[in-house]
């Protein structure tokens, strides 16, 4: 039964039909395989028990009332006796035919090995069926056996089943420990039990019965006894069990049987021989659980889904809310079938890729009037009083418990909303798109990029030279006109180029940033409320609003700690406007917290006129309630993710639900406010640019000082000490002279230094005549 509880689960089967036989042996080996499944996540669906020597006509009527029933999955354990007419009913029925599954225990493997050849008319009969047979190895051990045996003339039994070969070596087993409990000192004595009577008309003779005294000694031989047999290892454990029991997976088709595997408790589900596994680390993970491919009823090689609905013409019991709010989620159609809504195309464009029909009844859970209960609505598909719940049903814990959910086909979670108002034009306004350091810093580069541009156009540009009070205009007046590109003078130095290119490239920057965060401070809305989140609504004391029949109320009541009488329901979407728009103050409520799918629909009926805050505080989604292990759940999942790939859950949204987006009003004003973090770099670039043309233009200008100063003059000896210069007059003489030189012309300073140089060159010619004419 295990190993059949392995095979259900390697084919993710869930629920199982069993056929069995009410006796002892029928009865305790159901109950095992409940015991198993029940590991698995399965279960028995129905136990279909017939008596023993039960009459055709009975078991006939009992297969037509499980053929009704939704699993195809039957599990049949019977006697040999009755097993082959149950599937010439089965048959007869139309059980052996496409989508249904047929798993024996071992005793038709048992009646197929013992006959000498299978005629055709079995084979037909067990099409498709997988039947388990006790795994023994094929030794030479076993092969001579069989070869022994038949050759007997006296042989009655044509072929040799698996519980042939456990009969020889249980006769071997009780041989073997007979011999060692002799030659440990065992004797063989007999005695009387009191317990042994007769009793009135009795014709056991009870009486005449001994007990053998060394019974229990013998058995602990037994217990211990480990040797290899015809049928593998013989040896046993603590509760005196066969260690390490194995079976063939057998799947009849065609015109005999193979075998697609083993199972055995060592190593699950392989294709590869118990006895090789032994001798390898244990591993059943299901990763590792193989079998080779099936032929099913019906000669098919796909994996049956293992249920079908029920043939007795019942259609799915779909339960649905019948809202007065959000309607277009879902809610009441005066027109058939009833029902519509976002939530309803959905199931309906899931039902349609499911490679089979599914007939549904829609009923309106709900008086009309007010929200209903999800919670109560998930109970009644748990109490079996519908099959599913096809809606806005949030998949929460407390829900999870009692049903099964689907994909999400829908995100969703909780958020705060709350009103917002128009910001109202300020004188001020336009100083709003900057922060006070971005300010500071800005003006303080126009100033100093203008002083850098004075110096290096000083000795170039005519229109940077005057008088010092023109001079100063000149810088303002440049700086700040470069930011709207409007300055008059013409740079005409290299260095003043370069300086002014990369200036202009951030004031261009500067500009753009500050219309574009400008515009949006003037059309931006702002909070009505302090509310910035969950956090201020904890912390508060106001009234918040939730919608009735969420379960918005339990989780913030039991999970946020919020107090019960903060809590207030609202009825719909005109409550949520009259609530918001009271206030707190005139009876109405600070914020509400609902699900996001709701408010962005809210929010976008009312003309963006509210706005959440903070961020969603629950992750979840909306899916389709089931009861439990249904496997429609399963089905419909993949569907849904179908529909989410191919395209069509967008156009489904897109129908109910497309409205005016909030999204892009939804930004606080600080956030429009730019500041220097993000400008630093451009500052940085500019900043570097001037550094380096000031180090260019004075370190050229040091140069040519160095050859426009004059040499200094020679100090005679006789000198009195009193007529040198001093060493103060002389530095503040070269300070002078620097500044003098600085503000000179460049053409000037060019002109002085070439006749500085053809001097020099006249100077050093005279000297060369002098030299050179005899004395």
């Amino acid at each position: 039964m295990y190993a059949i509880a392995d095979l259900v689960d390697y084919y993710r089967w869930r629920e199982v039909i069993a056929i069995f036989v009410d006796d002892d042996n029928g009865r305790n080996g159901i109950s095992v395989l409940g015991d198993a499944l029940a590991k698995k996540r399965a279960k028995i669906s129905y136990k279909a028990a017939f008596p023993p020597g039960a009459a055709m006509s009975n078991i006939s009527d009992l297969l037509n009332q499980v053929n009704l029933m939704e699993s195809r999955v039957y599990v049949l354990h019977v006697n040999p006796d009755s097993g082959l007419q149950i599937f010439a009913l089965a048959k007869k029925i139309g059980m052996m035919t496409s989508g249904y599954v047929w798993i024996a225990t071992d005793w038709l493997p048992s009646v197929l090995d013992s006959m000498e050849t299978v005629n055709t008319d079995t084979l037909d009969l067990l099409q498709g069926v997988v039947a388990l047979r006790h795994h023994t190895p094929d030794t030479d051990l076993k092969k001579s056996l069989i070869s022994k045996l038949k050759s007997r003339k006296d042989n009655e039994t044509s072929g040799f089943n698996s519980y042939a070969f456990y009969a020889y070596d249980s006769v071997w087993l009780a041989a073997r420990a007979l011999d060692t409990f002799l030659n440990e000192g065992g004797n063989i004595s007999f005695s009387s039990d009191p317990k042994l009577q007769d009793t009135n008309s009795s014709m056991l003779h009870f009486s005449a019965l001994r007990v053998f005294d060394g019974g229990d000694k013998f058995l602990q031989t037994i217990q211990r006894t480990n040797f290899t047999g015809v049928s593998g290892p013989v040896q046993f454990d603590t509760d005196k069990n066969l260690i390490h029991p194995a079976y063939d997976i057998m799947n009849i088709g065609g015109f005999g049987t193979r075998r697609i595997g083993y199972w055995s408790n060592y190593s699950g589900l392989s294709v590869i021989a118990p006895e090789v596994l032994y001798m390898k680390p244990p591993n059943i993970s299901s990763s590792n659980q193989q079998l080779y491919s099936v032929i099913w009823p019906g000669e098919t090689t796909d994996t049956p889904r293992g249920w079908v609905f029920p043939n007795n013409g019942k259609p799915l019991r779909i339960a649905v809310p019948n809202r007065v709010s959000y309607l277009e989620f879902v809610g009441k159609d005066k027109n058939p079938p009833g029902v519509k809504g976002y939530c309803i195309d959905v199931f309906e464009a899931a039902i349609k890729l499911l490679p089979y029909p599914v007939p549904t009844e829609y009923i309106l859970y709900g008086h009309g009037d007010r929200n209903p209960s999800y919670d109560d609505l998930t109970n009644q598909v748990a109490q079996n009083n519908f099959d599913a719940v096809v809606g806005d049903i949030t998949i929460v814990t407390n829900r999870t418990r009692i049903v099964d959910f689907t994909q999400p086909y829908m995100e969703s979670g909780l958020v705060v909303v709350v009103p917002v108002k128009e910001i109202k034009s300020s004188p001020w306004s336009f100083l709003k798109p900057f922060t006070a350091k971005m300010w500071l810093v800005t003006g303080a580069f126009f100033v100093f990029v203008g002083a850098v541009v004075w110096i290096l156009e000083h000795r170039h540009n005519e229109e940077f030279r005057g008088p010092p009070r023109k001079q100063l205009i000149t810088v303002c007046w440049f700086s700040f006109s470069t930011m709207f590109f409007s300055h008059r003078e013409n740079t005409v130095s290299a260095l003043g180029r370069l300086v002014l290119l990369i200036w202009l490239w951030v004031v261009l920057i500067i500009n753009s940033s500050y219309t574009a965060s400008l515009t949006s401070i003037l059309t931006v809305q702002q909070l009505s409320s302090q509310i910035e989140g969950i956090d201020s609504l904890i912390s508060g004391t106001q009234p918040i609003g939730i919608q009735e029949g969420s379960f918005a109320k339990k989780y913030l009541i039991d999970e946020l700690n919020i107090a019960p009488s903060r809590i207030v329901t609202l009825k719909n979407m005109e409550a949520y406007v009259d609530a918001l728009q009271r206030g707190p103050k005139n009876g109405g409520v600070v914020a509400i917290v609902d699900e996001l799918p709701y408010i962005q629909l809210f929010m976008s009926n009312t003309n963006c006129k509210f706005r959440t805050v903070g961020q969603e505080f629950t992750k979840s989604g909306w899916g389709f309630a089931f009861q439990r292990d249904s496997p429609l759940a399963v089905d419909l999942s993949t569907a849904i993710l179908q529909l989410s790939e191919n395209g069509e859950l967008q156009k489904i949204h897109d129908k109910w639900l497309l409205k005016q987006d909030c999204t892009a009003q939804l930004d606080d004003q600080d956030s429009n406010k730019l500041s220097l973090s993000s400008f630093w770099g451009l500052f940085l670039i500019c900043g570097i640019a001037c550094f380096l043309s000031l180090v260019v233009f004075f370190v050229r200008v040091f140069c040519q000082y160095t050859r426009f100063s004059p040499e200094p003059e020679r100090v005679d000896e006789e000198t009195p000490r009193d007529s040198r210069p001093s060493r103060r007059n002389l530095k503040s003489t070269s300070f002078k002279d620097l500044m003098v030189f600085v503000d000179k012309k460049e053409a000037e300073i060019k002109e002085i230094l070439r006749q500085k140089s053809n001097k020099r060159r006249r100077s050093q010619s005279l000297d060369e005549q002098s030299s050179s004419s005899p004395s």
